[in-house]
């Protein structure tokens, strides 16, 4: 199973993230140690929503999508 995931800073709600993984705890850790360059600057981070997917082909196209600006916009919207 693949995770879109999106993550937002506890320190500030307007910094977040969206990310693919096959663990997504393990994941949230390594943002949280800082193992990430894009997320080690906001960090801790929580999980604000994911999206379970069986197939990786999808979870990857809607990860894509997310990281456009209408994708972005989705997510403010949304979730």
């Amino acid at each position: 199973m693949d995770y879109v995931y999106i993550l937002e800073s506890a320190r500030s709600t307007q910094h977040w993230y969206v990310g693919i993984t096959n663990d997504l705890q393990r994941r949230l850790n390594e943002h949280n140690k800082g193992d990430s360059i894009h997320t080690n600057k906001y960090k801790p981070w929580i999980i604000k929503n994911y999206i379970a997917f069986k197939d990786r082909a999808k979870a990857e196209a809607f990860e894509q999508y997310l990281k456009t600006q209408s994708g972005r916009s989705f997510v403010k919207r949304h979730f």
